[in-house]
Formats: C-alpha cells, sequence, structure tokens
C-alpha cells in the first residue's frame, strides 16, 4: 500500500528523526537545553540503528533504503537541527553566524554525499574518511555542558561560531576516523546518556 520500509531495521532511524525534529521545535522556542538533549538522544538513535539493521534479516532493496534513509535523517538531525540551534547560540556575534551555518551545512552535505558514494567500500573499513556528521551529537551537548559549568552559556557566541567552523572543515577534512566498534558503542552511548542528564538536571529541572 505504501512505498518505503518500515520494519525494524530502520525504526530507530525513524525515531531519531522525531527527536531532531522536537530539538528544532524547541529551539525555535528558544529553549537550546531541550535541544541539545534532543540532539544527544538523535544521536543515540543513529548509534545503534546500524546496529539493529545488520541484525535484521534484509535483502539488497532494503539495505540500499537504509543507506539512503540514514543519510537523509542525518541531514535533519545532524545538520539542520544544529544548523537552527547555532543561530540562537551565535546571536551575539553578528553577521559572522550566517556564513559559519552556511558552511557547517554545505560542508555536511559534502561529507555525506561523499559517504554515500563509497557506501558499499565503507562496510568493510575499519575508518571513516572526514569526520563523521554524527559526531555533532556529541560535539555541541559535551560543548554546552562545559560552558554551562563555568556559566559562559549566554556569554559564549564566538566559541561557539569558532566550534561550528572548525566541524564544518573536520567535515571535509581529509583525515582518517576510526569507526566505532565493540566497547567504543557502550562508551559513546555512556557519554550521551551522561550529558543528557546533567543538562536536563542543571538547565531543564
Amino acid at each position: 500500500m505504501f512505498i518505503g520500509k518500515y520494519n525494524r531495521s530502520v525504526i530507530l532511524t525513524y525515531i531519531g528523526v522525531a527527536f531532531a525534529f522536537s530539538g528544532m521545535a524547541t529551539a525555535f522556542g528558544e529553549n537550546s537545553a531541550a535541544a541539545m538533549i534532543c540532539l544527544a538522544i538523535a544521536g543515540i538513535c543513529d548509534l545503534f540503528d546500524g546496529v539493529i539493521a545488520r541484525r535484521c534479516k534484509r535483502d539488497e532493496a532494503e539495505k540500499e533504503f537504509g543507506v539512503q534513509i540514514d543519510s537523509l535523517a542525518d541531514v535533519i538531525g545532524f545538520l539542520a537541527l544544529p544548523a537552527v540551534l547555532g543561530l540562537g547560540l551565535m546571536d551575539g556575534a553578528g553577521y559572522i553566524k550566517y556564513p559559519v551555518i552556511l558552511g557547517y551545512m554545505l560542508c555536511g552535505i559534502i561529507r555525506l554525499a561523499w559517504f554515500n558514494t563509497s557506501a558499499a567500500a565503507e562496510g568493510t573499513r575499519t575508518h571513516y574518511d572526514g569526520l563523521p556528521v554524527t559526531y555533532s551529537a556529541l560535539i555541541f551537548p559535551v560543548l554546552w555542558t562545559v560552558l554551562g559549568f563555568f556559566g559562559e552559556l549566554k556569554a559564549a557566541p564566538w566559541i561557539w561560531a569558532a566550534f561550528y567552523a572548525v566541524t564544518a572543515v573536520m567535515f571535509i577534512f581529509n583525515v582518517k576516523v576510526p569507526k566505532p566498534r565493540g566497547i567504543w558503542y557502550g562508551v559513546f552511548g555512556a557519554l550521551a546518556v551522561g550529558v543528557t542528564v546533567l543538562i536536563l538536571v542543571r538547565d531543564i529541572l
């Protein structure tokens, strides 16, 4: 009846998109703390959606759909959501925020397109070429937590601009980034959960 795939191999990807949308909605409502939590949770969904997908019995069409839907979800969760967040976080940096955010998004989609064109080889490699856009789900919430600890959340637009710019460059810089395997899934997952709890306790409750 409907086109697309809706089995458990992609359900976590769709949940991640739902959190990304919620993050953008809260960012537009100027609740950056809640948006950061949504970003971190979207990152957790992305971290484990591939693990779940590989444990499912899939035909070639389902595997290819999974690759494409994952990248499209990444555009929403780790480019669009951070872009909306960044516009607010860099509010005190003047017009510089616009080229920084534009550069962030352009570098991000270039990185994703590069990944898609080499997706067949990625499955057998131990590293990524360039920083995956999904790492923004860890970089920005961690920075938010660190700046909040020092009481600099509202006074650091230039720090945010610098981190967005460096992250953008790292998306397309030809550096080898190890792919998380084994225990690193637990490490990244625990770090994301820990940051989420800290933001929730300190900035929302």
